[in-house]
């Protein structure tokens, strides 16, 4: 055999090809996942609330979470502050919803007096 011939490795086992594996947390996908992660640690969410939390910062704006996690921070010093936070949410967008219904404008609806009757009838 000459010198400058490589050897022919041997099969790696398995166990060895996973102890090489850098072993490390995937990064979420997207940035709301992250939010999400962060406000389940931070308001100690139960897991029966958890996938709530997750639909809620993918549905909603990211400055409404964050407004809504600041209230609940200064407002709910002591308790169930998770609870406090959705219902927080909540109310910030039924808030949002009447504001947005109260910029557009309103259409006038003349009806004549056929359309009327035919309606009664």
């Amino acid at each position: 055999m000459e010198e400058n011939e490589v050897k022919k490795e041997e099969p790696v086992s398995f166990g060895d090809i996973l102890k090489t594996k850098t072993a490390g947390k995937k990064p979420p996908a997207y940035a709301w996942q992250d939010l999400a992660l962060r406000i389940q640690k931070e308001l100690r969410i139960p897991p029966f609330k958890r996938s709530s939390i997750f639909k809620a910062c993918r549905d909603y704006p990211r400055s409404v979470i964050e407004r809504c996690l600041a209230d609940t921070k200064e407002l709910c010093k002591s308790g169930e502050q998770w609870r406090y936070f959705f219902k927080t949410l909540a109310t910030s967008h039924q808030t949002e919803n009447t504001e947005s219904l109260h910029d557009q404008p309103q259409k006038e609806i003349h009806k004549t007096k056929d359309e009327v009757q035919d309606q009664r009838h």
